[in-house]
């Protein structure tokens, strides 16, 4: 494929090609608009988009609706959102009006000041002219929605992306400073202000009429000038933190497990914050980009994550997705128990470690406090999904969902 440079894909263990064992995820019951209820503690939102099937031209992509997945399941059970505060948006759900209108009525109409919000996006990425010339090579980078389209003849230069300045605004209009995006996809760190220089590329596209109208709507509501837009996202960004997947210059990569497939970069920072969520962001940050560089290096690639952070903020020393946790590290949980029925999620494995969790292996059950409450047995396993019947349990305990799993 020659107009969109896709996450690159790479072997790491396998080829089998399957879901996470969670299956698709449908907002069609959710509704955007749902009604804030009266809250005495941070309420959690959270926007998820992951796109594998696009068209128009460009080849599917394999890892990004089960990168959304993961972030579902790591945000639910081990950072405490309400299933019902995170919407998903995978392929065609994710048009660039749902995506938009998502985030609008998601997000930015429901959160108050201290809320947490966190919005993902996996998919394909491009880059287009920025005639405000933010970087010596006028360039910025832009997300692709699923019903982006190959420029034709009838109009060879113009993109229907959603740009960087977009976002910039879009996260300008949330009513509160715990923000965190994730964006899992080539150039992520082109869509915000970066010290690297990008080569040109090699086709030169244009920011839609469209977009431009969409950000001149947002300049008015945020009663911002033009000027005052330009001088401010030169500055940095305007909320909270963003955890972008590569350099301005550089794709994303794919993973194959032995089952699944996902972005390099989710999966490290999945796996990594399972086992240590509750550090600050620079120093996750900073384990979790060594991880996605020795994976590239392996298969001679080259991906190197950044860390962007509101300026003159102190957000770099703050709790990744500016919560605190007390549980420890694990490699999974419980998330249901029906009977002999016992449903686990090993999200904080490593690759190496999933491998070893075949049918007969063992794990032990524990508290928030780390306290051994028993065992389990894995009867089955589907990617990071899997079933297991109990074989030892304290007598005081009673099992459910929720209790921590170590190996």
């Amino acid at each position: 494929m020659s107009l969109f440079k896709r996450r690159h894909f790479l072997q790491f263990a396998g080829s089998t090609m399957t879901m996470l064992g969670l299956g698709q995820i449908s907002v069609e019951s959710q509704g955007f608009g749902a009604k804030v209820l009266a809250q005495s503690t941070p309420r959690k939102l959270a926007l998820l988009v992951g796109i594998n099937n696009y068209s128009n031209g460009m080849n599917r992509l394999r890892g990004c609706v089960n990168d959304v997945l993961m972030q579902k399941e790591l945000l639910t059970h081990r950072f405490g959102f309400s299933p019902q505060d995170v919407l998903i948006l995978t392929d065609e759900q994710a048009t660039r009006k749902g995506i938009l209108q998502a985030f609008e009525e998601h997000l930015i109409n429901q959160a108050k000041p201290r809320d947490i919000v966190v919005f993902h996006f996996s998919g394909y990425s491009s880059q287009v002219l920025d005639e405000d010339e933010d970087n010596s090579d006028s360039i910025v980078s832009s997300l692709l929605p699923v019903d982006s389209k190959v420029p034709s003849d009838k109009s060879p230069d113009t993109m229907q992306d959603i740009t960087g300045h977009t976002l910039w605004l879009l996260m300008a209009a949330l009513n509160t400073e715990n923000v965190t995006l994730v964006l899992d996809t080539n150039y992520s760190g082109g869509l915000f202000n970066s010290a690297l220089k990008s080569n040109q590329p090699q086709h030169k596209f244009y920011t839609s009429p469209e977009e431009k109208v969409y950000q001149q709507r947002w300049l008015k509501h945020l009663n911002l000038s033009q000027n005052e837009f330009l001088q401010r996202r030169r500055q940095g960004i305007p909320r909270g933190v963003v955890l972008a997947g590569t350099k301005r210059d550089q794709y994303g990569i794919e993973t194959s497990f032995s089952d699944f497939q996902a972005g390099a970069f989710t999966y490290e920072l999945t796996q990594h914050l399972w086992q240590n969520g509750n550090q600050p962001f620079s120093q996750a940050f900073t384990r979790i980009a060594q991880n996605v560089k020795a994976l590239g290096v392996k298969q001679a690639s080259f991906q190197e994550p950044v860390l962007f952070v509101k300026p003159d903020s102190d957000n770099n020393n703050l709790p990744v997705y500016f919560i605190k946790l007390q549980a420890p590290g694990a490699v999974g949980i419980i998330t249901s128990v029906q009977g002999n029925n016992i449903i686990i999620w090993l999200g904080g494995a490593s690759a190496e470690r999933l491998e070893t969790y075949k049918d007969g292996a063992v794990l032990e059950i524990i508290d928030n406090e780390a306290k051994k409450l028993g065992k389990l047995q894995i009867e089955r396993r589907q990617g990071m999904m899997g079933g297991a019947k109990l074989i030892q349990i304290e007598r005081s305990t009673s099992l459910k969902p929720g209790l921590l799993l170590r190996g």
